[in-house]
């Protein structure tokens, strides 16, 4: 078995072969396929790929075959948005926001946390909700029809 730090070092390797197997038409029905690339974005995601964790926690969360594999990918998506990524920030605003069984609680705050550091990164959707929230009065915020523009405003494109 390879040693955690030779791991860590090859995790964006494996991850990339993983992905372009993912988002490849070849063998798009095949068990086989599905459970090599699973695995190898987890071997990557265990290890703390960013890109691995997002991606894999992601795949888990919306397409896990049970609550625990959810919860799960909740936990790995987590851990990217920890690291920086925007696309898992929004989701875990989106997670908190909602609630997920008992280990994500509907959490306000949180929800706006993860909502700011996808928006700071760019992330169009979130940006969207935040100017949402903010002309609606929602997470935890009052109606303000300035912060919702100031927010619309840094939208790509706007």
């Amino acid at each position: 078995m390879l040693s955690r730090g030779l791991l860590k070092l090859l995790a964006p390797l494996f991850f990339w072969l993983a992905y372009g197997a993912f988002r490849s038409r070849w063998l798009a029905d095949s068990t086989r396929k599905h459970r090599w690339t699973m695995g190898t974005f987890r071997l990557a995601a265990d290890v703390g790929h960013r890109r691995a964790l997002s991606v894999y926690g992601y795949l888990l969360f919306l397409r896990g075959d049970s609550v625990q594999s959810r919860i799960q990918g909740a936990i790995y998506l987590e851990r990217s948005a920890s690291a920086g990524d925007a696309r898992a920030c929004y989701q875990m605003g989106k997670i908190y926001e909602e609630g997920f069984e008992f280990h994500f609680r509907p959490d306000s705050a949180k929800a706006l946390t993860y909502y700011r550091q996808a928006a700071a990164k760019g992330h169009a959707l979130a940006i969207t909700r935040l100017a949402d929230a903010a002309a609606q009065g929602e997470l935890g915020l009052q109606p303000d029809a300035a912060e919702a523009e100031r927010w619309r405003a840094l939208m790509p494109g706007g």
